[in-house]
């Protein structure tokens, strides 16, 4: 039996969760058929398909919030470690199926963001560069809590732009940076061409949505909120090999309770971002102030609703730096669910040439 360890570093269990929530949380069981706990199990249950020895606690960081945290193989020391950072409304359990296969060689860490999943959800400020400080010096408090010198930074959509915010300010700490299909690259222009390429519910929401925080819908329908996260039938495709033996996945819940608490760092996100899709601070306007030399790695679903040409764009700008452009065949914005197996591959063989 896998051996996994659940430690806070200051306080008991309860403590820390009791910490972890916002003070109007249990107001809203009556009206929201959520709780901590249920997020707690609706993460068990995805990370249980999980092999690999891990160990999972809060960090506490200098301003007084606190990560929720995963740590595997942290009795290597001779490599590089692997931190993977999520994307919008996401958390660690969304990585489930893919701990095990990149998981081999080296330390790897996966957190909730500040204000998603079960990491503390503080408020964030309006401006939108502020927001981005707060989110990207979080990060930076994270790693000096946990204590690495060095990592290989992978994150997806919108992770992949805090994890390109950070590289910009932190190069020395980051040896490689891995951006799987990233969010808010390119400049918002009219492009009605392009709301047709979003999937139908990424249409709905920008449409409907925009004047609102993305997911206020789910917490609005109260105890319809479960049922309009099914409507995303495709992330039940995703994950089907997590179905237990009632024959139901547990993503849909996972994805519930995580985006059903306090919207903390969704309104972060709202701040950064324009019009849904776009960032209000163009990344592709900036990333060409990366550090020479830190070599970049750009991974896309070759079905992504994202502007693959930023790759691209990027790596004309980075004349410097070693930029590689990667497409997983048949894979959607999803990609590390879509075509796991492929992912890993590209993942690991960029992995595998850093010491």
């Amino acid at each position: 039996m896998n051996e996994r360890t659940e430690v806070s570093s200051t306080g008991s269990q309860s403590q820390v969760e009791r910490a972890n929530c916002d003070e109007g949380w249990f107001s809203w069981l009556r009206w929201r058929p959520t709780s901590l706990n249920l997020l707690i199990k609706a993460e068990e249950r995805m990370l249980s398909i999980v092999k690999s020895i891990y160990d999972k606690k809060f960090i506490d960081l200098k301003s007084g919030n606190r990560i929720w945290t995963l740590i595997f193989n942290k009795e290597i020391r001779q490599k590089t470690p692997l931190v993977i950072v999520h994307g919008m409304a996401g958390g660690v359990g969304l990585w489930a199926l893919n701990y095990d296969a990149i998981t081999g060689k080296r330390p790897v860490y996966a957190f909730d963001l500040l204000g998603f999943g079960r990491s503390s959800h503080p408020q964030f400020a309006e401006d939108a560069m502020e927001s981005e400080c707060q989110f990207m010096e979080s990060i930076e408090e994270w790693r000096e809590a946990v204590g690495l010198d060095k990592m290989i930074l992978m994150g997806h959509s919108f992770g992949g732009y805090l994890a390109s915010s950070y590289a910009l300010k932190y190069p020395s700490r980051v040896k490689h940076l891995i951006l799987a299909d990233p969010w808010g690259f390119p400049e918002w222009k009219e492009d009605p061409d392009r709301l047709r390429r979003l999937p139908f519910w990424a249409r709905g929401l920008v449409k409907v949505l925009s004047p609102f925080l993305p997911l206020a819908a789910v917490r609005g329908a109260g105890p319809l909120g479960p049922s309009l996260v099914r409507l995303r039938g495709d992330l039940g495709a995703k994950f089907v090999d997590l179905k237990d033996e009632s024959g139901t996945s547990p993503i849909f819940d996972y994805i519930y309770h995580c985006n059903a608490q306090n919207p903390s760092g969704e309104c972060g996100f709202k701040n950064l971002s324009f019009k849904i899709g776009f960032a209000r601070n163009a990344m592709i306007k900036r990333i060409g102030n990366l550090q020479p030399g830190l070599p970049v790695s750009f991974i896309y679903g070759a079905r992504t609703w994202m502007d693959k040409d930023c790759g691209n764009q990027a790596q004309n700008l980075l004349t410097e730096n070693d930029v590689k452009v990667y497409s997983i065949k048949a894979a959607g914005h999803h990609l590390y669910a879509d075509q796991p197996e492929n992912f890993h591959q590209v993942v690991n063989s960029i992995c595998d040439d850093i010491e």
